[in-house]
């Protein structure tokens, strides 16, 4: 017999729990789930426990969703059946409790950024009838940006160090509802300020373009990158160059939405194109 229920702010435990009884099998390269990793995520994403789910066969879970919770949005960020309960309807019936929720409390919009390699994710939110909006495409840096800029002199300005609070305090890192995905919104940039870095070229009178990033062994990760002048992408390309003369070898941009900056433009400024998501969106209904 399944059982169902909604968790609470003292079941961090049991949500660590059944991501690595549930989620893990899935994706054995990466880390075990840790309280610590669990309240990063809550920091980071805005997960809330309330928005989790846990299915039951006895005592024992047989599958998760973990739900972030934003003003705009609640994001489905990841949902698992175990492998020995899978095709039994538990991912179908997590994903209805969760909209009947938010069809009384809100907020209505519901999305998913399902890797595109991942069919039965891919069925289960089409069969739920979530829409697909758009494609989030990830990005690396092939080559230093100065193939498609001549020689990537500097256009101007300085390159100058810049931090999240920074952008903020000059009202420069855009709105809540920018296309972006989950983990580079601005709620996320906010939430992580401390552990990004990152370069602007700047005038005597403002901030003309710039660049946010992570750095960890394996590479740097691109969170925000922006122009705010029209120069044929010179500003970006000095900022690129820039990240790349600090001897910066692997260079990935993830789940780039196309209202963002056009792949085309990403490929004149040195990328290419590795994989993706596909954002499904529903709104939250009864029953």
């Amino acid at each position: 017999m399944s059982a169902y229920r909604f968790c609470r702010t003292d079941d961090i435990g049991l949500l660590v729990a059944a991501l690595n009884r549930c989620w893990a099998p899935y994706f054995p390269e990466e880390p075990p789930t840790t309280p610590v990793s669990f309240k990063r995520a809550i920091r980071d994403l805005q997960v809330w426990c309330s928005s989790c789910m846990v299915a039951f066969s006895g005592p024992d879970p047989i599958g998760v969703l973990i739900g972030a919770k934003r003003p705009s949005a609640t994001l489905v960020h990841k949902i698992a059946v175990h492998p020995d309960h899978r095709r039994q309807g538990h991912g179908r019936h997590l994903l209805a409790s969760l909209g009947s929720k938010l069809a009384i409390l809100g907020p209505p919009r519901i999305v998913a950024e399902v890797p595109e390699t991942l069919a039965p994710a891919r069925a289960l939110f089409s069969a739920g009838e979530y829409v697909e909006e758009a494609c989030l495409t990830d990005f690396v840096l092939a080559e230093p940006a100065l193939s498609a800029g001549g020689d990537a002199a500097p256009v101007g300005g300085l390159v100058i160090p810049v931090t999240v609070g920074d952008l903020s305090a000059n009202g420069l890192l855009g709105e809540p509802e920018r296309h972006v995905s989950w983990q580079r919104s601005v709620e996320t940039l906010m939430a992580r300020k401390e552990e990004i870095a990152g370069f602007a070229v700047a005038s005597d009178e403002q901030i003309e373009a710039y660049l946010l990033y992570v750095e960890s062994e394996i590479e740097t990760e691109i969170l925000s990158l922006r122009s705010l002048i029209d120069d044929g992408g010179a500003r970006l390309r000095q900022l690129l160059t820039q990240l790349r003369a600090r001897g910066v070898r692997t260079v990935s941009w993830p789940k780039v939405h196309p209202a963002e900056i056009s792949k085309e433009w990403l490929e004149t400024l040195g990328f290419r194109a590795a994989g993706g998501h596909l954002l499904y969106a529903a709104q939250a209904r009864s029953g």
